[in-house]
C-alpha cells in the first residue's frame, strides 16, 4: 500500500475534526451552500468544485450521486437539465446536509436524498443514466477501521466499497447508462483496475487536471468511466 492518499486522507480527515462546532455556510461554484457538523466540507480540497463542473448530467435523463455529501454536485445536476437526481450517502448527517441544500436551491421537485449503505436504499428495478461517486479513494491499511461516518468520507480499506460499487452499480443503470468515479492520483489505480476487470469493466480516463491543494502536494484528479469490455 502506497501511504501518501492514507496521510493525505488523516490530514484532511484530522482538519475537519479540529473545525467541529464551526459549521454554517460556504460559497463554490457562485452558490452558497449549508454546511453541517461531520460532513465532508468541499472547501478543503477541489475535488467537488472539479467533478460537477466536468460531469456530464443528462439532461433529461435520471442522475445518482452517491456518497452526496452536502449535496452540491446532486444541487448542480438539478440545475443542469436533469429530469430527476438521486442522492445517497451512508452518513445521515449528510444526508440531512443534501436536503438542505435541496431545500435551498428550491430543486425538491426533482432531487431526492436518501440514508444507503452504497444501493441498499434503491428498489432492485431503479435505473439511473449516469451513476457517479466521488470516491473514498484514499487506501488505508487492511485493519483499518472507519470508526465514524465522516471516516467514510475519505477511507475505503482493502477497497471494499470500490468492489461493491464496481460490481453492484451496472444493475441500477439504463442500457445506455454511463458509471463515472472520481479519482486521484493517490487512489491505488492498480488495484482499482483489478476490481474493476473482476467485475467485467475497463477503465477509462475522461479528464485529468493537477492541482496544489497546499504548497507541499501536488495532485492529478480524474474522472474516470468504468464501462463494460
Amino acid at each position: 500500500m502506497d501511504a501518501t492518499g492514507f496521510k493525505r486522507g488523516s490530514d484532511l480527515l484530522r482538519r475537519h475534526q479540529q473545525d467541529e462546532g464551526r459549521a454554517g455556510e460556504f460559497t463554490l461554484l457562485d452558490r452558497t451552500w449549508d454546511l453541517l457538523d461531520g460532513v465532508f466540507s468541499p472547501t478543503y480540497t477541489p475535488v467537488t468544485e472539479l467533478f460537477s463542473t466536468w460531469l456530464p448530467y443528462p439532461e433529461g435523463g435520471a442522475f445518482l450521486e452517491m456518497g452526496s455529501g452536502a449535496g452540491v454536485t446532486s444541487v448542480i445536476a438539478a440545475q443542469s437539465g436533469c429530469r430527476t437526481v438521486t442522492a445517497l450517502d451512508i452518513s445521515a448527517a449528510a444526508v440531512e446536509n443534501t436536503r438542505r441544500n435541496i431545500e435551498r436551491h428550491q430543486v425538491g421537485d426533482r432531487a431526492r436524498a436518501l440514508h444507503s449503505d452504497l444501493f441498499s436504499a434503491l428498489s432492485p428495478d431503479e435505473r439511473f443514466d449516469v451513476i457517479y461517486w466521488n470516491s473514498n479513494f484514499a487506501e488505508a491499511p487492511d485493519d483499518f477501521v472507519n470508526e465514524t461516518d465522516l471516516h467514510h468520507a475519505f477511507f475505503d480499506p482493502r477497497y471494499d466499497a470500490h468492489r461493491r460499487f464496481a460490481h453492484e452499480a451496472p444493475a441500477h443503470l439504463t442500457d445506455q447508462g454511463r458509471l463515472l468515479l472520481g479519482f486521484s492520483s493517490i487512489g491505488n489505480s492498480a488495484l482499482l483496475a483489478e476490481i474493476c476487470g473482476e467485475a467485467g469493466l475497463a477503465v477509462d480516463v475522461l479528464r485529468t487536471e493537477r492541482r496544489s491543494p497546499d504548497p507541499d502536494t501536488t495532485l492529478e484528479f480524474q474522472l474516470l468511466e468504468l464501462r463494460p469490455v
